[in-house]
């Protein structure tokens, strides 16, 4: 079983190295990528028998080749292709490839659900049922969304390169991932930490490809400083634990060190950005020994700077917390009324689970036992919606 395990994350390593060399030594994405796929499959199948080669990657960019020179359809222009790669080099491996691709796999002309999908297969290596597994959507549906994606790209003219534009994009998607996998919006689980593992791998290659872009470093620094707590928000029997209750000495303490380390840096020598405010707060979080230890007037006022810089109805929320944890719950009240009419946070979970929060805390037991059922109706995570559930029976109890 080990060794299988390694081989998987040996290929899946390789993956998006390999693709890279291939779609920028014969253009066309889809065909290439269906190519790697089946040097992938054939390496599977091959390489526990007759044992990894000594250059595994120059295989599979090899085979890969071959395979792509073999999908097309017409018969002159393959032949004229195969004698090509008969005397042309292997495609060397450049280290900005896997920045070019990520960079094609977020190309605006796609949706952002196809680039997620077409990152997780690409960059990250999954397989279609990875990828359906992870997002909880049926196989066929990846798939086809795979291949709409691929087709709107070549249609889009979309070139292999490094452009010299700005990576919101890609942030933006490694960050959809990330926080996909670390609360699951559906189903029975809480974490997808397929998904998590995948972001932070993701997003710390291109903090190594550019390591002088603030914003990529505050996401890596957000990323880890978050994950570092997943082992505790769960209970034994799987349950929901609240950031408050949980037990601290369970936290990942290498790498929230390792976080604050990089986000230090980041705040010192770079233009402050929405993420790294972001890791910012999380640090201040996970710095704090107890729930009663944090430093909630800081944090008030990095979400006053976050509000400014990129306003968002989750940061409006996030800062009404803050300011009722230093004003006290009354005055969050206040605050939540004042934006009731955003269409976002009215129809959202969470604002309901803070007004429940909130009202429990004035003591208001019968507001707060419905605002928690509301809370509930409103989430389609089953862990989320069975502790909103109990805490609205305790507080009614």
């Amino acid at each position: 079983m080990g060794a299988v395990t390694g081989l998987q994350d040996l290929l899946r390593a390789y993956a998006p190295q390999v693709l890279a060399a291939v779609v920028r030594r014969y253009g066309d994405f889809e065909a290439c990528e269906d190519a790697v796929q089946e040097a992938l499959i054939a390496a599977a199948a091959q390489w526990p028998e007759t044992g990894v080669p000594e250059q595994p990657r120059n295989w599979l960019i090899t085979v890969a080749g071959r395979r792509r020179v073999e999908l097309l359809r017409n018969e002159t222009a393959r032949r004229r292709r195969e004698e090509a790669a008969r005397h042309d080099p292997t495609p060397e491996v450049r280290g900005d490839d896997e920045l070019a691709l990520l960079l094609l796999c977020c190309h605006p002309a796609l949706s952002v659900p196809a680039q997620v999908t077409l990152t997780l297969r690409a960059v990250g290596g999954l397989t279609t049922a990875e990828i359906a597994r992870a997002l909880l959507l049926p196989e066929a549906t990846v798939g086809q969304r795979i291949s709409r994606a691929k087709q709107r790209i070549r249609e889009s003219g979309a070139r292999f390169e490094t452009p010299a534009t700005d990576l919101a994009a890609v942030r933006h998607v490694l960050y959809l991932i990330f926080n996909e996998g670390y609360t699951a919006s559906s189903g029975e689980a809480l974490n997808r930490v397929e998904l998590t593992r995948e972001a932070i791998r993701l997003t710390r290659q291109l903090h190594r490809r550019l390591p002088d872009d603030g914003e990529v470093a505050g996401l890596l620094a957000l990323m880890l400083l978050t994950d570092a707590r997943r082992v505790a928000r769960t209970g034994p029997d799987g349950g929901l634990v609240p950031f408050a209750e949980q037990d601290r000495a369970r936290w990942d303490a290498s790498a929230v060190a390792e976080g604050i380390a990089i986000i230090t840096r980041a705040l010192e020598h770079t233009p402050i950005g929405p993420f790294q405010l972001q890791a910012a707060i999380a640090a201040v979080h996970d710095e704090a020994a107890r729930a009663e230890d944090t430093d909630w007037r800081q944090i008030l006022a990095l979400y006053g700077m976050l509000h400014a810089l990129a306003p968002s109805p989750m940061v409006t929320l996030n800062r009404i917390v803050a300011r009722a944890m230093v004003d006290g719950a009354e005055a969050g009240l206040d605050a939540l009324d004042e934006v009731a009419a955003d269409p976002v946070l009215a129809r959202h979970h969470r604002t309901a689970a803070v007004r429940a929060h909130l009202l429990e805390r004035t003591g208001d037991r019968a507001g707060a036992s419905a605002q928690y059922r509301l809370a509930a109706r409103l989430t389609l995570s089953l862990p989320e919606q069975r502790y909103l559930e109990s805490r609205a029976a305790r507080v009614a109890s």
